[in-house]
């Protein structure tokens, strides 16, 4: 493929585009082609794509307070799910659908204290989600969500009523999505019901919300089904012919939908709710066309205590012979205890500008959560810089170079895990069954076989000396 650079020309007429949602700035008329574009939502941050939006719980990016988010980092918009807040519901009324806005702008923005700029995405469920099990199916109504205290029905009149009065900017429709299992033509069937149904239900009450004034403040996007769309033809014609005026993009599981993609729907916005594990597979999901991703292992490599240290294009030209290239450096390694290195060379972001590799790897050792908060100001810098290469190599068309150069210079994948990360949050993890393991180790241990001596020893008298102390596990002399 080969893509031309945008002349002087092109960069004017661009400049003087109106202010539509979303807008193609350059492709190959291709559906499964890369391209740029630009969503634009009034009062927010302009995203020029392809770009990322980032994953949070409860409302909040891991580890990054609000006002941390504003000062220290480049993000420009967040995907919040409900299922974080409703735990409460039926029985109670969440504290979420409590609050009002004192200014009358989005209940949810103000809820979570999100800056006012940034973009602000609804979905039902997180991404990566946990796996309902099998007690625990979607059915002609509802789907299962998981909460802090287990799984649940959400029914579909229940999300849309709740997305319509949170008035984030763009609420993902709910979908019959069958994570972690095979879809057979029978369950597709149904799920393409169930999906044509639910949207029409959202597209009512968005009707009926919005009666009285010029219309819907949020753009809805319609799920897919993680299926090609010739095998979910039925609901991929109601897109085209019934909802063509209701539906403002596309949300996406899987690559499979993108494979027939109609070119009547090759206009809109394409959210991909996917899980790449690497920044190759995030090229890949360039490469086919999708414009706004989640990307889940920012937050898995900061919590393994890793600084991401790769760039698009990769900085260094390949060798035959050279080893690959690592895509993170492991901060838990005693190499750094010393070091007055930045993080990664030439990095300018607020924990590489103002903090050493030294303080880092003793804040890890000291298990201290400002270790885990600057890794992820560091991490969320190196993607924003990834995806500006991206866009960058878009427009003077050496992106599929690029990427055959980035494959040949980093590792396949991330590096592995040594060292312990932040204490995990429960809620997010399903439970295994009685007698599982505790998620979090104590943090405090009893060095060798002491535990069993102090079980079986009284304790020391007050005069007791260093070697009565050793030989009863209370202490240990260095020599």
């Amino acid at each position: 493929m080969t893509v031309q650079p945008l002349d002087a020309v092109h960069r004017d007429k661009i400049a003087q585009l109106p202010e539509e949602m979303f807008t193609i700035i350059k492709s190959v008329g291709r559906a499964t082609e890369p391209r740029l574009g630009r969503l634009h939502i009034l009062g927010r941050d302009t995203l020029e794509t392809p770009h990322y939006v980032a994953t949070t719980s409860r409302g909040v990016v891991p580890h990054i307070t609000q006002d941390l988010f504003a000062r220290a980092t480049g993000i420009n918009g967040v995907y919040v799910p409900l299922e974080d807040f409703i735990e409460k519901a039926p029985d109670k009324i969440p504290p979420l659908y409590q609050f009002k806005s004192p200014d009358g702008s989005s209940p949810l923005r103000r809820f979570i204290a999100l800056r006012e700029r940034a973009l602000l995405v609804l979905g039902a469920r997180r991404t990566p989600p946990i796996i309902a099990p099998a007690a625990n199916p979607n059915t002609n109504t509802s789907v299962s969500i998981s909460t802090s205290v287990g799984f649940r029905p959400l029914t579909a009149e229940d999300y849309a009523e709740a997305a319509e009065k949170l008035q984030p900017d763009i609420v993902v429709g709910l979908g019959d999505i069958p994570y972690g299992r095979a879809l057979g033509s029978k369950r597709i069937e149904k799920a393409t019901d169930r999906n044509i149904e639910w949207l029409q239900a959202h597209v009512d009450v968005r009707n009926d919300w919005y009666e009285d004034t010029t219309g819907p403040s949020t753009e809805l996007f319609a799920p897919l089904l993680p299926v090609s769309c010739a095998n979910q033809h039925y609901y991929i014609e109601s897109l085209l012919q019934d909802r063509s005026k209701d539906v403002d993009g596309l949300a996406f599981y899987n690559l499979a939908a993108l494979e027939d993609l109609p070119d009547g729907l090759s206009h809109l916005p394409r959210l991909a709710l996917t899980e790449p594990t690497t920044p190759h597979e995030v090229l890949q999901h360039v490469s086919l066309g999708l414009d706004v991703l989640t990307v889940p292992f920012i937050t898995a490599a900061t919590d393994a205590g890793i600084a991401l240290s790769f760039a698009f294009p990769a900085t260094a030209a390949p060798k035959a012979e050279a080893p690959p290239v690592s895509l993170g450096i492991d901060m838990w390694t005693t190499d750094h205890a010393t070091s007055l290195a930045p993080l990664v060379e030439g990095c300018e972001c607020y924990a590489c500008t103002n903090h050493h590799r030294a303080y880092l790897q003793h804040l890890l050792s000291a298990k201290e959560m400002l270790a885990w908060v600057l890794l992820q100001i560091h991490n969320h810098h190196t993607l924003d810089l990834f995806f500006a290469g991206i866009r960058k190599s878009l427009e003077d068309g050496s992106f599929q170079q690029n990427v055959e150069g980035f494959a040949k210079v980093y590792e396949s994948r991330l590096p592995e895990k040594t060292g312990q990360g932040p204490r995990i949050r429960g809620y997010q993890f399903k439970s295994e069954g009685p007698g599982e393991p505790k998620k979090n180790p104590a943090p405090f241990q009893m060095l060798d076989d002491r535990s069993e001596k102090l079980a079986e020893s009284t304790p020391p008298a007050a005069d007791a000396d260093a070697a009565e102390l050793e030989e009863q596990g209370f202490a240990e002399k260095q020599s």
